[in-house]
């Protein structure tokens, strides 16, 4: 097993290995005998060079092939149906959409009839939700009393945003899910250290997450050492460290989930660039994970 570089302040992920394929497991969500679930690695499958080995996309230049054996391979390991799979359409939104028993396949035996879609909720069991990372954050949301699932793809834009939030409304609106009640969990992805921003980006988590946030949000990196972007100068070379994952959080938080019900991962995609697609470690030369949540049939 490769060495693991983990974050101290997270939640310890589960390795798993089966037949050559490494995928990751919350603790809590093992615990949920309804559940399947899991966050892909690079490793165990066909993919070669910087795409190598376990590619889940057919939009990073691999062979169809090579990525339908992967996506065979990952859906025995982790233990699903792969026709049973429903993929989002990423373009960093806050769009959710439900998705039934008619929708399996698309994405991946079909096309998608839908566009611009970056969370995906269901209430029907067997239907295999699907989204794609290279150092974004997977959000995990489970609803164990409605038996309702949703699964996010949150990069800055869509955290900024708050597709947290848009996603706990829209489980809300169709299954009355208590966000109370709900057992969320922040994926593997780019974590504060590893993801140095502008001024423009953080000028957007200020407009969206109060002050007294601030300081647990970002921290400064300018030549004034200073933690407070300047407006006026929102195109000078000052940068930040972005927490993400806190952010996601925060955004759980403020959508009304507990503290005690959020799972925040202990593993960043780009200081394991052996184990998991970065983009920021490969400078974009990389292929895609994949996260999957499903309700057992």
């Amino acid at each position: 097993m490769m060495h693991l570089i983990r974050k101290k302040e997270g939640s310890h992920l589960r390795e798993n290995t089966q037949d050559g394929v490494l995928y990751f497991t919350f603790p809590a969500y093992e615990e949920l005998p309804f559940l399947t679930h899991g966050f892909s690695s690079r490793i165990g499958g066909v993919s070669e060079r910087e795409l190598g080995e376990m590619n889940l996309s057919f939009t990073r230049g691999d062979d169809p092939q090579r990525v339908r054996e992967n996506f065979h391979r990952i859906a025995a390991a982790v233990g699903f149906p792969y026709d049973r799979m429903v993929f989002s359409c990423q373009t960093h939104t806050t769009n959710v959409r439900e998705v039934t028993e008619k929708d399996c396949g698309k994405g991946y035996l079909c096309e998608r009839d839908y566009q611009d879609v970056d969370g995906l909720v269901t209430n029907v069991p067997g239907v295999v939700l699907t989204t794609f990372y290279a150092d974004c954050v997977p959000l995990f949301f489970v609803d164990p009393v409605h038996r309702a699932i949703g699964l996010s793809h949150s990069g800055w834009r869509g955290t900024v945003n708050d597709i947290a939030g848009a996603t706990v409304r829209k489980m809300n609106e169709l299954y009355k899910t208590d966000p109370s009640d709900l057992l969320a969990a922040i994926g593997p992805s780019i974590c504060k250290d590893c993801y140095e921003v502008g001024e423009d980006v953080i000028l957007e988590v200020r407009n969206h997450f109060p002050e007294k946030l601030w300081p647990i949000l970002y921290s400064g990196k300018s030549s004034e050492k200073t933690d407070e972007p300047k407006r006026e100068s929102a195109d000078s070379n000052n940068k930040y460290q972005l927490n993400l994952w806190e952010c996601c959080r925060q955004n759980m938080l403020h959508a009304g989930l507990c503290t005690e019900n959020i799972t925040v991962t202990d593993l960043c995609t780009c200081c394991n660039p052996e184990i998991f697609f970065s983009h920021r470690a490969s400078h974009g030369k990389r292929g895609n994970l994949a996260a999957f949540l499903a309700l057992k049939e």
